[in-house]
């Protein structure tokens, strides 16, 4: 089995409503995604001869995602008040609402099925903090 790994990083913030501890509170992390593919043969043909893919596909498609997150407020969708969330707005902060609580677990699981769209992945790891990390691989076989 062949794999490849690239990676990007990106800076937001979040809360984790419903939590009883620091990260209830508004923080930011630099986060540091991993992708992993694998592949259990090379392409043969002229360009790629010898890749599992072109490293440079891949790094655009992370990168299209993680700057999609970067320098935002990355919330679980309902969890600010409606007043707050349009007070927010209307001060043009750059606000992403998914519809999950924003764990490094669950992010690294958003991550994995969008690429997982393209590529065959083998894991996706999200770093919160250069020590804590969670990673995602799909439904192992």
């Amino acid at each position: 089995m062949y794999y490849l790994k690239t990676e990007q990083s990106f800076d937001s913030a979040h809360f984790l409503a419903g939590y009883n501890g620091k990260c209830a509170n508004i923080h930011g992390h630099r986060w540091r995604v991993v992708v992993s593919i694998k592949s259990t043969s090379l392409l043969e043909d002229k360009q790629n001869n010898g890749m599992i893919i072109d490293f440079t596909d891949l790094k655009n498609d992370l990168k299209q995602i993680t700057d999609s997150l970067d320098h935002t407020l990355i919330i679980e969708t309902n969890s600010l008040s409606t007043d707050l969330y349009q007070a927010l707005i209307n001060e043009n902060f750059k606000i992403v609402s998914l519809p999950f609580r924003p764990t490094a677990e669950n992010l690294a699981r958003y991550i994995f099925e969008l690429l997982a769209k393209k590529y065959n992945l083998d894991c996706i790891d999200v770093y919160e903090t250069p020590n804590n990390c969670a990673s995602y691989r799909g439904n192992d076989e």
